[in-house]
């Protein structure tokens, strides 16, 4: 979870009274957040950049207080507070408003085509006649980061920028350019470099060296500048000094770049949710269009408030509450969710606002009403149900498996249930496409392709992550492998399996049989042709004539054998390595 540090003593001045540790511990947890550390600016300093940087750092009590990572409305000061004096009754819930500017129409942003190649969405807003201070903009700043390491994705998803807008003159222009074409002075530097120069000098940058691959390799870079061609910012990287925002701004202009659009609107709407309370009239902004590529039109901010009705019996007996549907409405009113009850008594309308973008579903509010009602107060009950409950067989075996592998003198290891196709197909020597794997339809990464048809690849995987490690290596893992199957209503189906290897200077077959001999005697199958036995095969995985089925009651469970040297480069391993797998559902 996100943690959020925030003054003490300008806390307690904005809630209207002071707390000790305790109380206020008490506090967060009734409002749903937690506590985290009792700390100040000079020790947070001190921790992260060494005691010689905390010198004359301020003794000011900070609290760090973890916040739910989908409540962005919780990431600031500003947003903390309001939901708190929301929740102790010391306030009303907000009416969040985007209008029109008077007189001349709104801030226009132009998006050219050119951005479909690298950051293809923006949206923006316009807060007028703010007013700063040194606190209030350090929250200003200080959200825009949590945004960016949260919904934003470090930026890979939307980026920020905020600029004084008496400094630059619309319509403003989003565009993507060749890096050699873009020229500025960034944030905070003292003359103008072009984008290329700018990714060298950042690469040392603690902060924004991470942000550099997003965009380093693509052909244009994202940049927005005004009709003047001052350059506002090149996103994600940095914004441009000459927009720069100071105390003394009175009118702040907001873009927010994106790869998701959804994400750029949730953005949007909770920064000015947030800071147009310091406006001259408060939570109030002012609409910016954005003209897209297509020439079609849109106004920035959404700001927009949707009712969902639920019954209040259902809240009851999801919660095992029994409050009347007026008291209900109430405890949602404290979680910033204004609703009341209906006429026919019985259903209650809640009106989700724009900075609750975390309220998707009927079990989110009903989670809220559980929140201001108090979990402690909640009478725990056995259910109404007539069943007694009892531990899967496939589980109760693999759980008495695990420590009688472990004592044999093998290490258990957890692989992850997805792999690349390669793992699977190639570098076992085989064909993905014989083997009935569960695909993934839009993998993020060449690692999770496919759900994994075998246990082994990720072990040898695992296997090569340590091979540095002290001769043998001696691991097995007991997890689900899943296969493609029509007969089944998902169109798939798991199989629990056991795999053991064994990574030496030779290959140590007679050590990995001895293991598969101690798991069958366990399982009370003995070696013989009615029990289970070993009958020679060929595999691909597997050294020719170093191979064998493991067949138990005339039915074979896997394979054991010396794995075949090519597979053995494929995971970049230098030495002889034998192995079984065997299905243990057979067994139940």
């Amino acid at each position: 979870m996100p943690t959020v540090g925030v003054n003490r003593d300008s806390l307690f001045k904005i809630l209207g009274r002071e707390y000790t540790e305790e109380e206020f511990n008490d506090l967060c947890f009734d409002f749903g957040l937690e506590l985290d550390d009792v700390t100040s600016e000079k020790e947070i300093i001190a921790k992260e950049q060494g005691e010689g940087k905390a010198e004359g750092a301020s003794q000011a009590v900070i609290f760090k207080i973890d916040v739910p990572a989908n409540r962005y409305d919780l990431l600031c000061m500003e947003g903390l507070t309001r939901g708190l004096l929301i929740f102790l009754q010391k306030a009303s819930v907000p009416r969040y408003r985007a209008v029109m500017p008077s007189g001349a129409g709104p801030q226009q942003l132009i998006i050219k085509a050119a951005t479909g190649q690298v950051r293809p969405f923006a949206v923006a807003a316009t807060l007028r006649n703010i007013t700063f201070t040194q606190e209030r903009y350090q929250s200003f700043i200080d959200l825009q980061d949590k945004l960016h390491h949260n919904i934003c994705r470090k930026r890979s998803l939307v980026a920020i920028g905020t600029h004084d807008l008496d400094t630059i003159q619309g319509p403003f222009i989003y565009d993507a350019r060749p890096p050699s074409d873009i020229v500025f002075k960034p944030l905070n530097q003292s003359k103008e470099h072009s984008a290329v120069e700018l990714m060298q000098l950042y690469e040392t940058d603690s902060h924004l060296r991470h942000f550099l691959p997003i965009i380093r390799d693509k052909p244009v870079y994202p940049v927005i500048y005004d009709q003047n061609n001052v350059v506002l910012s090149m996103p994600p990287i940095i914004n441009g000094d000459h927009s720069k925002i100071t105390l003394n701004t009175k009118n702040v202009f907001i873009e927010a770049t994106a790869t998701d659009l959804t994400k750029a609107k949730v953005v949007l709407d909770t920064l000015v949710a947030m800071f147009s309370v310091y406006c001259a009239e408060p939570f109030v902004c002012e609409y910016a269009e954005v003209v897209n590529p297509d020439g079609t039109k849109c106004l920035y901010p959404d700001l927009s408030y949707r009712n969902e009705t639920i019954a209040a019996d259902k809240i009851n007996q999801l919660l095992g509450i029994s409050q009347s549907p007026e008291t209900l409405a109430h405890l949602l009113t404290k979680m910033c969710l204004s609703a009341h009850v209906l006429p026919d008594g019985h259903n209650i309308q809640v009106e989700v606002p724009p900075t609750r973008h975390d309220v998707i579903h009927a079990c989110d509010i009903i989670e809220d009403v559980g929140i201001a009602f108090n979990y402690n107060n909640i009478v725990q009950d056995l259910p109404p149900v007539i069943t007694t409950a009892q531990q899967l067989p496939i589980n109760k075996l693999t759980d008495v498996l695990r420590p009688e592998l472990a004592n044999a003198g093998f290490t258990e290891v957890l692989t992850f249930a997805l792999c690349s196709r390669d793992d699977v197909g190639e570098n076992m020597r085989k064909s993905i496409k014989d083997i009935p794997a569960v695909h993934i339809g839009n993998p993020k990464t060449q690692e999770f392709q496919i759900a994994r048809t075998s246990i082994l690849p990720g072990v040898l995987r695992t296997l090569s992550w340590n091979r540095q490690m002290p001769l043998p290596l001696k691991l097995f893992e007991v997890g689900d492998v899943v296969y493609q199957d029509s007969t089944k209503d998902v169109g798939a189906r798991n199989e629990r399996r056991l795999v053991a290897v064994y990574y030496n200077k030779s290959s140590g077959f007679e050590v990995i049989q001895g293991l598969l001999d101690r798991v069958l005697q366990l399982l009370q199958i003995p070696f013989n042709q009615s029990g289970y036995f070993l009958r020679a095969t060929q595999d691909a995985s597997y050294f020719a004539g170093q191979c064998a089925d493991i067949v138990v009651r005339g039915e074979s469970i896997g394979k054991i054998g010396v794995l075949h040297p090519e597979v053995i480069q494929k995971f970049d391993l230098t030495m002889p390595c034998s192995a079984f797998e065997i299905n243990l559902e057979v067994f139940l």
